[in-house]
């Protein structure tokens, strides 16, 4: 096993949670992957979730941050050896600070095929606006 372990590089394996590692049981947590594009209106958030049902997310939006934690449903059936998994049962963790300038009574969340879609529209008093000229 030690020199399969040593073949399989340890890109994207989970590491520990940055608030957790002065914790005596630091919990593994995995970054995923996302895209933030946006628009006039608002941002749109995309990000990578495999595994992760609606029941394990949890997706808050706070004072200046957005705090969004997946947790994977995964059980191993019954009579089954894993030689080697991929993935591992580590939970998500993404956090991303903004300015204030979201409206978080108005954002909206899907979650579809392990994509979590996020839309945040941005408050009326930073849209841009048109100025009649008389």
């Amino acid at each position: 096993m030690y020199l399969f372990n040593s073949i399989i590089p340890a890109f994207g394996r989970a590491t520990p949670s940055a608030e957790a590692s002065g914790a005596a049981s630091a919990t593994p947590v995995i970054k995923p992957t996302y895209d933030v594009q946006e628009t006039s209106a608002s941002y749109q958030l995309v990000v990578q979730l495999p595994g992760v049902s609606r029941e394990g997310l949890e997706l808050t939006v706070e004072n200046e941050g957005l705090r969004l934690v997946g947790r994977r449903t995964w059980i191993q059936p019954t009579g089954w050896t894993a030689l080697h998994r991929e993935t591992t049962d580590a939970s998500y963790e993404l956090v991303l600070e903004h300015d204030n300038a979201i409206d978080a009574d108005q954002a909206t969340a899907e979650l579809r095929d392990g994509v979590l879609h996020v839309t945040l529209p941005k408050h009326e008093t930073i849209k841009p606006r048109k100025i009649a000229v008389t």
